[in-house]
């Protein structure tokens, strides 16, 4: 049996979810296709249950200042892991139940509930049934990574898929991968009083490569809990509970958390038949602007395609997919900046170009820290750094990064400026209020003007403000 479609979108995460808003607007021809769970991996297993589990670390972590700001009984609360993570479990529900409400839980036939392999190019097949398509969406996803041999451990390890699941909690665990989903997950399960204990390959956390910045998040969040760096993790077993080591140290656990990364589920649709140009690592080279792999009607969106792994870019590229291949004519579109927020504490965030993106060029660096911060001490958080990077011929702001107290909402503001190609002058001429932690951001900018000598040339007007005869014709 073969079913003819215009579309056939694969996937209904985030990415898929929005490319069938983008066809739904031209045809009502298509099918999504989709294998496994549904409610999107944000609102399941990554951004929302993670988020709402580090609320209640953050909310029983407040206890630790509570007797210097006169507020007695500090000492006496305590947080019942196990509740906690049933009330994670109630807030996921409501938000997968949102996703599914407002999106598969309408559909009919269109909807089928399948994994889609390529028959040739064109042409998929699920459950058996041959399915026909002028364009195809992969928007297939991901699924966390885990070393065949650490499969023997059974139950003991866990990914992200099953540690939300949880309803009696070990008293220790390891997390193998110190990225942001292991960074976050270690120090939220170790403020809610779980013994845990990190381990990365790498010799920094969090993706980060600033130097300066790694030192300082490094320090900080190993405070909640001990971070092993720069060696591999491995994993054997010691009576009814694990052993890791990374040849430095070594800790028995109950559990341990698998926090290496996601592969993207495309490998397993055999795209070799797809008609389309495959990259090094298997996977569609496509175009980011078009979401278009070659000459193909095929089009990449989301997670899957190992891009931009963060929900915003997918549900973007999703849209740009899904505008393309419901028509016949290919729109680019622009990318906005790039920027990943780790939701520690501090955060951690890169905005922009990164410092190995930027070997090549002639920047200065401004920098402040969050120590000084008014705001930041009366928070009890006053602890942390930024830095900006700034284009040394105009100072025009090319990236930062940050382990920074309230550095989501830093972070954002960073981004629209490098969107807006804002330079350091235009930042310091910006209106800042006080006190708050956007202070510690003046004082990154002021830092540096102060590098930039060629900015002062002519009139000697303050940097930070803005001479009315500028704006004058």
């Amino acid at each position: 049996m073969t079913r003819i479609v215009q579309v056939a979108i694969i996937g209904a995460g985030t990415a898929g979810l929005n490319a069938m808003g983008q066809v739904r607007r031209v045809t009502d021809d298509f099918v999504l296709i989709n294998g496994g769970e549904l409610g999107t991996t944000c609102a399941r297993v990554g951004c929302m249950p993670s988020k709402a589990a580090i609320q209640v670390a953050e909310d029983i972590h407040r206890r630790h200042i509570y007797q210097r700001e006169g507020i007695s009984g500090g000492d006496g609360l305590s947080v019942n892991v196990d509740d906690a993570f049933e009330h994670v479990r109630d807030i996921r529900d409501i938000l997968v139940d949102g996703v599914l409400s407002h999106s598969t839980d309408e559909m009919g036939e269109e909807f089928i509930d399948g994994y889609a392999t390529f028959v040739e190019p064109g042409v998929l097949e699920v459950n058996g049934e041959r399915i026909e398509a002028g364009s195809i969406v992969l928007a297939a996803g991901t699924k966390p990574v885990v070393p065949e041999k650490w499969r023997e451990f059974g139950d003991a390890i866990l990914t992200t898929d099953e540690i939300f699941e949880l309803e009696e909690w070990p008293t220790s665990m390891a997390v193998v991968g110190l990225g942001v989903i292991g960074l976050e997950l270690g120090q939220a399960i170790a403020r809610m009083g779980v013994q845990v204990e990190g381990f990365d390959i790498l010799d920094t956390v969090g993706g980060i490569d600033d130097e300066a910045i790694r030192k300082s998040a490094i320090e900080l969040v190993g405070k909640d809990f001990p971070l092993h760096l720069g060696a591999a993790a491995e994993i054997t077993k010691e009576g009814d509970k694990l052993k890791v080591s990374n040849g430095e140290h070594e800790v028995v656990v109950e559990k341990v958390l698998v926090a290496m990364g996601r592969r993207s589920l495309l490998h397993g649709m055999n795209l070799d038949k797809a008609g389309i140009p495959l990259r090094d690592n298997g996977l569609p080279d496509f175009n980011p602007n078009t979401a278009r792999a070659g000459d193909s009607r095929v089009f990449v969106a989301g997670d899957g395609n190992e891009y931009r792994q963060v929900l915003h870019e997918a549900a973007t590229e999703g849209r740009i997919a899904g505008y393309n291949a419901a028509r016949e004519e290919t729109a680019a579109f622009v990318r906005t900046v790039s920027f990943t927020i780790c939701f520690t504490d501090p955060n951690i965030c890169h905005v922009g170009a990164r410092v190995r993106e930027l070997e090549d060029h002639e920047f200065v660096v401004g920098e402040a820290k969050f120590g000084p911060s008014g705001r930041a001490l009366i928070m009890g958080r006053n602890r942390g750094l930024l830095r900006l990077y700034a284009r040394k011929e105009d100072g025009r702001l090319l990236g930062a990064a940050m382990a920074a107290p309230g550095g989501e909402h830093i972070a954002h503001l960073l981004a629209w400026s490098i969107e807006q190609n804002l330079t350091v002058r235009d930042l310091a001429a910006m209106p800042y209020y006080h006190p708050v932690l956007e202070e510690v951001l003046q004082g990154a900018v002021r830092d540096a003007i102060g590098k930039l000598p060629h900015l002062k040339e002519g009139k000697d007007y303050p940097l930070d403000l803005r001479p009315l005869e500028e704006l004058l014709p």
